[in-house]
């Protein structure tokens, strides 16, 4: 399937829940090509996180235009309308370039039985042991195999290609890049289902540049991976080798690469993600959403003051309605109420306090997961503020920008995309590399 507009091999989804971090955020794209590697900023956000603040998918292009053309970055960037369906696509049609369709409320839906029948039998070529390349052991197909992933998934595939579809009435055939999204449900695919989807995907015609699966284990919402690190690690070696074997033999895009959802904050897995792209020379789309408005929150309470209180007050109206705020993530939290601190506690609390309860460092005792995870679902108590909240951005843009750049550069990119925990890591390979030359 040829393409126009095309995703690099390395992309990161930069969520910016208010619009105010693109610069924060390409700051780190910019360290990573001083460093030697290209990173595609891709500016993601819902319908959901636009609803609930009252923000229109143009603020979100204004933010990543502005912060391009400030910074004079030169290379490619894209504009996500995430967890987009028929429904809510509307309104990302003037603006977004990028679309993750989500297709995971339409999973075990089957399709009519005369058309499930009918891409069995025209996949039947998939039946069998596969050899994929880069992976020592069989990859085996069944008959079964081939029904029961049909009969759950090809519905959701085509329902992706209406929306598709609809998407290319408008923007024109290569004009955007396709995802299609099945992370939010309850079971992971594996890898076997996952290329039996890229071939039903490739059949309804959907020139896909990333596919969003879910993966073994949790993926909650800010904290790091819960599960088999060792098996996560086979999967997505899988995985690779199956998207690798779908483009070669179902002629979708050259480019097509995973997409880890809730990508942030993953750091367990981050050495397993590297280690298969160096294997396989292949490229990923790491999304980090919501980490981004975390560290809003902690540069708030570094920079003291009005910033501070500011603080200390939304985790006080999170606490409150935890439940509420709660409800509509339950399937990517883990929460012990236990282990929250009540709101009068952390109203003395200092500065080093807060930002140590809160700020992602395991090592650190003072660390609370659970605190992170409800104020990572919290953005909804600032969104309700204003320009209140709005106002405390700006008047603290510089130390906000720091954590903000720090934690995607460090926490993020250079573990994901360089194999290195740290800058001194990287400048000692660097160093290294030019004494072999």
């Amino acid at each position: 399937m040829s393409t126009t507009l095309q995703l690099p091999k390395y992309s990161l989804g930069t969520g910016d829940r208010f619009a105010h971090q693109a610069k924060a955020q390409l700051a780190a794209c910019v360290k990573a090509l001083d460093a030697g590697l290209a990173i595609s900023p891709v500016w993601n956000k819902s319908n959901r996180e636009h609803t609930i603040i009252g923000s229109e998918p143009a603020s979100t292009r204004r933010a990543a235009d502005a912060a391009v053309k400030e910074l004079g970055w030169k290379l490619p960037y894209f504009l996500d309308a995430d967890h987009i369906g028929l429904a809510t696509v509307d309104r990302f049609l003037a603006v977004s370039d990028f679309y993750t369709i989500d297709v995971a409320d339409f999973i075990g839906k089957p399709a009519p039985a005369a058309e499930i029948d009918a891409f069995v039998t025209a996949q039947n070529g998939l039946v069998g042991s596969l050899k994929l390349k880069g992976i020592a052991e069989d990859f085996v197909i069944t008959e079964t195999d081939m029904r029961e992933t049909a009969t759950k998934f090809l519905f959701a595939v085509k329902t992706a290609g209406e929306v598709y579809r609809k998407i290319a009435s408008v923007k024109g055939e290569g004009n955007f890049i396709p995802e299609v999204s099945m992370d939010e449900t309850d079971r992971a695919q594996s890898p076997v289902e996952l290329l039996i989807i890229l071939a039903a995907v490739a059949a309804e015609g959907i020139p896909i540049q990333t596919i969003a699966p879910k993966f073994s284990g949790r993926f909650n919402k800010g904290v790091d991976y819960v599960g088999d690190v060792a098996q996560f690690e086979r999967e997505f070696l899988l995985d690779v080798a199956a998207i690798g074997y779908a483009v070669h033999h179902f002629g979708l895009p050259a480019n097509l690469k995973l997409s880890v959802h809730s990508g942030s904050d993953k750091f367990s897995i981050y050495p397993a993600i590297h280690s298969a792209l160096k294997k396989f020379d292949a490229g990923v789309h790491l999304k980090t959403a919501g980490t981004t408005w975390l560290e809003e929150l902690i540069g708030l309470a570094e920079a003291g003051g009005a910033g501070f209180a500011l603080a200390k007050e939304i985790y006080a109206e999170a606490f409150a309605h935890r439940e509420e705020l709660c409800g509509p993530y339950a399937t990517v939290i883990d929460i012990d109420p236990a282990t929250l601190p009540a709101p009068e506690t952390v109203a003395g609390w200092t500065s080093e306090q807060y930002t140590s309860a809160l700020r992602h460092v395991q090592s650190d005792p003072a660390y609370n997961p659970s605190l992170r995870q409800l104020l990572h679902v919290g953005f909804k108590v600032a969104a309700k503020m204003g320009s209140r909240y709005l106002n405390l951005l700006e008047a603290n843009e510089a130390v906000i920008a720091k954590n903000v750049t720090g934690n995607l550069y460090e926490r993020h990119i250079l573990p994901v995309f360089f194999g290195v925990s740290s800058e001194a890591q990287l400048a000692a390979h660097a160093s290294a590399k030019a004494g072999a030359r």
